[in-house]
């Protein structure tokens, strides 16, 4: 699966990409993606992914059917940084309930 456009702030993708004078010649990595690897956090201290790795952390949140003395309700696992910023990158709430 290719990452979307959306996804270069959570994984390594180059968002920076240098401009080549050669079409022929390497391509070379932006100082931000060179940085991102590096370090393997971005500008704000948070993790970068792969882009699978990426889909895997964001199947870890999770929505629970809780039952309490004939009540039942659903409950979201409290995101982390990360999956905040990637419904934020795709302008989307957090879906409470699957549809």
């Amino acid at each position: 699966m290719a990452p979307t456009p959306n996804s270069g702030p959570l994984t390594y993708t180059d968002t920076e990409t240098p401009a080549r004078d050669n079409p022929v010649a390497p391509a070379q990595r932006s100082a931000t993606a060179a940085g991102k690897a590096s370090r393997h956090h971005d500008h704000t201290g948070q993790p970068v992914r792969s882009f699978r790795t990426l889909l895997t952390h964001l199947g870890t949140l999770t929505r629970n059917r809780i039952h309490i003395n004939g009540t039942e309700f659903d409950q979201l696992t409290d995101p982390t940084p990360t999956q905040r910023q990637a419904f934020q990158l795709l302008a989307t709430p957090i879906p409470i309930t699957l549809t």
